[in-house]
């Protein structure tokens, strides 16, 4: 077979083989394996490639790589020529070191002038080196928060923006149009990076705490992947130094062993981290995912029981912080963003404190994008998925490290006056209303289910929800795969997940807070048992369970 001639990589050529041997014996399973692998290429998804590790053009190997660092320097040379600066970063997953080197050759080989990580680093990391060296594009080599399976590469252009429409379908092209991966060149010199980035990097992330107070204890989790150390000294920096990790969870382990899925979001992901902060009495635990460019945040709630915030809390708390002590000398006309998907508290906080405010599509291609196309004014940006940008003149992407300082210097003012974060969501209820959200994920193992629930909700859209007539639909269609339905108090959407083989349906209730309410407990309770109930209606709705 072709692909596995010009595979340069002897495992992969070996495992391929083994593939087709079995198949051509007469083995079902082996067969369809193998159809599967050579069906189709890796497409660009949410910020670049992603998939299984597994030899064959439907997986992350090397082959695929070299193809696709081939393609990203075809593009990058008819878009402003060889010689410019490109810098390349990777995580600790199973291959990933590897991979990062290869293209590093491949790009430098074809006239750049590349710039390796010198170890396995966070993703902002490489968002950040990006804007500081004026590079004409970085490559992170990671699967984020994929299983452990998996790998992929992420793709920044200029400013450290992740790529978007025409510039991924241009790239695609380009890397179909490579040549057979055994036949490229690959005897270019990479170069390290400038010490500067790292340095740059976190004094730039510890000046994010802006407040005075630093008395708090956190407890932290990388979940087995990048983020422990750069973490740790970014608060240390900052002036937080009462930290502590999950002892179990610091070190890079790409078997991710004790979560089934190591995503902060994932049922009993951050359980380890509950109990740590549980028997430290810590005032603040903050969980990263394995490349440390999302940030999940837990606290203690006044019955002393430990629960993490949901992604829309915590974008909403972060955002009025930042806005809070926004200098409007620095910052005259500020934006901030987030999703469709995403709560609309943010909207109302926007307007409380005078800032301009834009609703995206998912990702953070479009959220650094805000207003104008460009995110010119964008000071602060988050999406429910525990993706949040506090700094985007410093990292055009989501970054949990400096999240994380953010989040600490947040905690620590609210404990100096004798609060928590909880205090401070109720006090958002009460200027702006409760809004309450929740998700239905649904995880699939044939990827024609989720057309086939989409296609069904097409059809057949609702007119009523929790009783309430559906006030507006609207099909995003062809700009997104989404459908959203709203009534007077609640909003739907639904979509495919970009990055895993889910359907996601948003959720989010909206209720009155009567003024001066002391005890929101009765107004919590009641949006809960309504987001309840409208779970099992989309549920029914979509014919899927979850």
């Amino acid at each position: 077979m072709r692909w596995i001639a010009d595979d340069p990589s002897a495992t992969d050529r070996t495992e391929l083989q083994q593939v087709l041997a079995d198949a051509m014996g007469g083995k079902a399973s082996a067969l369809a394996e193998l159809t599967e692998r050579m069906s189709a290429p890796l497409t660009f998804g949410t910020a670049g490639l992603r998939g299984p590790l597994r030899a064959g053009p439907a997986g992350m190997n090397l082959a695929v790589v070299r193809r696709a660092a081939a393609g990203i320097a075809a593009y990058l040379r008819a878009n402003g020529g060889p010689g410019r600066t490109v810098v390349i970063g990777y995580d600790a997953r199973h291959r990933s070191a590897e991979f990062a080197g290869d293209a590093a050759k491949v790009l430098a080989a074809a006239g750049f002038t590349v710039l390796l990580a010198p170890g396995p680093l966070p993703t902002p990391i490489t968002a950040y080196a990006v804007r500081e060296l004026n590079a004409a594009a970085g490559l992170q080599i990671t699967a984020s928060h994929n299983p452990p399976q998996d790998n992929g590469l992420k793709v920044y252009l200029e400013a450290g923006a992740q790529l978007v429409p025409p510039a991924d379908a241009a790239i695609e092209a380009a890397i179909a149009a490579a040549r057979p991966a055994v036949s490229i060149d690959t005897d270019g010199v990479p170069q390290p990076w400038p010490d500067s980035i790292v340095e740059n990097y976190l004094h730039r992330a510890a000046a994010l705490a802006s407040g005075s107070e630093r008395q708090l204890r956190i407890v932290a989790t990388a979940m087995h992947g990048v983020g422990a150390s750069t973490l740790l000294e970014a608060l240390r920096r900052a002036g937080f130094t009462d930290v502590h990790q999950v002892p179990a969870q610091e070190q890079p382990d790409p078997a991710f062993p004790t979560v089934a899925f190591p995503n902060p979001e994932e049922p009993g992901a951050t359980d380890q981290l509950l109990a740590l902060a549980t028997e430290l009495d810590a005032d603040l635990a903050i969980a990263n995912d394995p490349d440390a460019d999302r940030c999940a945040l837990g606290a203690k709630a006044a019955d002393g029981s430990w629960r993490m915030l949901r992604g829309d809390e915590t974008g909403a708390l972060l955002g009025d912080h930042l806005l809070a002590g926004l200098n409007p000398a620095v910052h005259p006309d500020p934006l901030v963003a987030t999703t469709i998907v995403s709560s609309s508290l943010l909207k109302s906080i926007a307007a409380a404190r005078s800032a301009r405010f834009d609703e995206t599509l998912t990702g953070f291609k479009w959220l650094v994008r805000a207003g104008d196309g460009r995110g010119t004014g964008l000071v602060y940006a988050y999406e429910e998925a525990l993706g949040v940008c506090v700094d985007p003149d410093g990292v055009r992407d989501k970054d949990g490290i400096s999240a994380g300082v953010v989040a600490a210097d947040l905690a620590a003012t609210l404990k100096a006056a004798g609060r928590t974060v909880f205090d401070a969501l109720d006090d958002l209820a009460r200027a702006h209303g409760l809004h309450a959200t929740d998700q239905l994920s649904v995880r699939v193992s044939d990827l024609t289910e989720i057309a086939d629930a989409m296609a069904r909700l097409r059809a057949a859209l609702p007119s009523t929800l929790l009783g309430d007539p559906v006030t507006g639909t609207e099909d995003l269609l062809p700009r997104t795969d989404a459908v959203v339905l709203r009534t007077d108090r609640a909003r739907v959407v639904v979509r495919p997940s970009g990055t895993e083989p889910k359907l996601k349906c948003y959720l989010e209730v909206t209720l009155p807070v009567a003024a001066g309410l002391a005890e929101l407990t009765g107004v919590r309770t009641d949006a809960a048992e309504q987001l309840s109930a409208l779970r099992s209606e989309l549920s029914g709705l979509l014919g899927l369970s979850g």
